[in-house]
């Protein structure tokens, strides 16, 4: 190898990097919580956004040159990049941890991410209708996702080695949105900081529970069932309220998805879709080559350690 440029584009860590052959550019996300692009031929710095916190990853639409942007609060910053400047076209909120991967597919225009509340959100670029599907199957951080445009599987990692291979390619439900309320939806008992009720009733405050299938704000009483439910991306045991752990006794529960133990932490993934194979990588330092041929039967083909 032959050294050829440095590229002086960030002050602190570099979380992401991505080549566009199109405009010859180098774009690229750090921990000086700004997102730059370069020109690869000249080496000189295009522009720069800078966001409230650490950018930690990034996709980018080839066609559109749109950046989609992940940071430590939680949010994704979707970028339209020019030559010279940029323009914020909308910004992405549903996670409650900070973004730690990204993936990109330009064919459905879909979005998935993976954060640190060990949720995954896909968001529906393309349908214009805000609509997002929520996936909640990890223990642990999810690190790393990549998914199969042909079989309609959405394959995902997280750092306590767990590996999940999601079939999209089934009708999902979306999680509704939480309810606020000063009282129970259900029984209308007050929760704890709803004092003018309490003293008008004389009755203690209860704590305020969500069912997961309703949103509804609910008390400990009226939500006192658990129940996974697939199809809305729930393959744990949630709290559900009574009526609706009632409406769904008789609906099929079956997974949607499918867990593997990888064995090892993994923070970074990549797939020869072509192939069949999936290269895994952790802070253990230990690289593992998955067969996933067929994706619903990993078994492990071979594991080195070269660090």
């Amino acid at each position: 190898m032959n050294f050829i440029r440095t590229y002086p584009a960030h002050q602190n860590r570099v979380s992401a990097i991505i080549f566009s052959l199109a405009t010859e550019w180098v774009v690229s996300t750090g921990h000086d919580k700004c997102v730059s692009w370069m020109c690869t031929r000249t080496g000189d710095m295009l522009g720069r956004h800078l966001f409230p916190s650490w950018a930690s990853c990034l996709q980018y639409d080839f066609d559109t040159q749109y950046a989609f942007v992940g940071d430590y609060s939680g949010q994704i910053t979707l970028l339209k990049l020019e030559q010279d400047t940029c323009s914020v076209i909308t910004t992405l909120k549903g996670h409650e941890g900070s973004i730690a991967c990204l993936w990109w597919d330009p064919i459905q225009r879909l979005l998935f991410s993976g954060a640190s509340d060990n949720s995954i959100i896909m968001w529906d670029i393309g349908g214009r209708k805000g609509r997002t599907l929520l996936l909640q199957g990890h223990h642990d951080r999810v690190q790393a996702l990549c998914y199969l445009q042909l079989t309609r599987q959405l394959v995902s990692c997280s750092s306590d080695g767990g590996i999940a291979v999601w079939n999209m390619d089934v009708s999902r439900e979306e999680a509704p949105q939480w309810l606020e309320s000063d009282s129970c939806q259900k029984c209308e008992q007050p929760f704890f900081w709803n004092i003018k009720q309490m003293w008008d009733t004389k009755t203690l405050g209860l704590r305020q529970h969500h069912c997961r299938k309703c949103g509804q704000a609910v008390c400990g009483k009226c939500s006192s069932k658990r129940s996974s439910y697939p199809v809305m991306g729930f393959e744990f045991q949630v709290r559900m309220c009574d009526s609706c752990y009632d409406s769904i006794k008789d609906e099929d529960r079956t997974s949607l998805a499918t867990f593997h133990e990888g064995k090892h932490n993994i923070s970074h993934m990549s797939m020869d879709v072509a192939r069949g194979l999936m290269v895994t990588c952790g802070t253990d330092r230990i690289v593992k080559i998955w067969d996933m041929t067929p994706v619903v039967g990993c078994s492990l083909a071979t594991g080195f350690s070269p660090h």
